[in-house]
């Protein structure tokens, strides 16, 4: 049973500078009701009810990608549920980088031309 299921439905404009860059390896999404400060550095999606918490070994899909959740911080819990906000970190690690974070680890990294409309972000 999928925990959360949402759309994306476009991006700012400095919303994918920092997934290719090696030190970062993250992006952050938001609900698409963003303020414009906001939707200029995030990944915007439809509003989606967090059923569940995500928990270490979860599996975050980003259309075809597939990614196991290696850490979930403390803060990310309440601003996924309220605000649809996240940072989902692709580094691995075993502990986040910041309260905020979901950290991620997958077969294949998640590439720019992997944000496109309509494309499936999912927690099972």
């Amino acid at each position: 049973m999928a925990k959360y299921v949402s759309k994306i439905t476009g991006w700012g404009n400095d919303a994918l500078f920092l997934l290719e860059d090696k030190d970062s390896e993250f992006i952050i999404i938001f609900n698409d009701d963003a303020p414009p400060e906001l939707a200029d550095i995030s990944v915007l999606h439809t509003k989606a009810e967090l059923l569940m918490p995500p928990e270490r070994g979860d599996v975050l899909l980003i259309g075809d990608k597939v990614f196991t959740i290696t850490a979930v911080g403390d803060e990310a819990l309440h601003t996924l549920k309220t605000l649809g906000h996240c940072t989902l970190c692709f580094k691995g690690k075993d502990e986040p980088d910041r309260p905020g974070c979901i950290m991620l680890q997958g077969d294949e990294p998640l590439l720019k031309s992997d944000i496109r409309v309509g494309t499936s972000i999912e927690i099972h």
